[in-house]
């Protein structure tokens, strides 16, 4: 075996184990393990919302923010993932996914459908960076208003 066919190798192991910490994000939040999801981050990783409406965080940062914000979403949606598409990166410990949320909000009992574009990065299969690209007029339908979609976040 080459160096090169070594190298390739190891770099379709380190990918898969990327999209394998992903597909764990996604079935933890499903199943609503919150704890478990929580132990998909680095320590010190990065949660982003480039499309938070106005008063919505920008980021969340460390397990412990990471956990607290999260851990209300079990007992306020019901949803499953579907359709998650990857694409080829040259960084195998980056991912890029494309992916759809089916369910809907507990309290409203309002349909939740929402399609998501996530750019994550990874570090020896720990998630350290999360940018999650989501419609936040699909979130306020589901939950009532803007308004309480930032609520939720808070």
């Amino acid at each position: 075996m080459t160096n090169q066919t070594t190298n390739q190798m190891t770099q379709e192991a380190v990918r898969e184990r990327a999209q394998e910490a992903f597909r764990n994000h996604l079935k933890h939040l499903s199943g609503g393990d919150i704890k478990a999801w929580v132990e998909l981050w680095e320590e010190n990783g990065v949660l982003e919302f480039p499309y938070g409406p106005a008063g919505f965080p920008d980021k969340k940062e460390g397990k412990a923010e990471l956990y607290d914000y999260m851990q209300n979403f079990p007992k306020h949606f019901d949803v499953q993932f579907t359709e998650l598409e990857f694409h080829l990166t040259v960084d195998p410990e980056l991912v890029i996914a494309e992916f759809k949320s089916v369910g809907k909000h507990k309290e409203t009992g309002k349909p939740y459908n929402q399609t998501y574009i996530s750019v994550v990065e990874t570090k020896d299969g720990k998630i350290t960076r999360y940018r999650d690209f989501w419609n936040p007029l699909v979130a306020a339908e589901s939950i009532g208003s803007l308004n309480d979609v930032v609520r939720f976040s808070e």
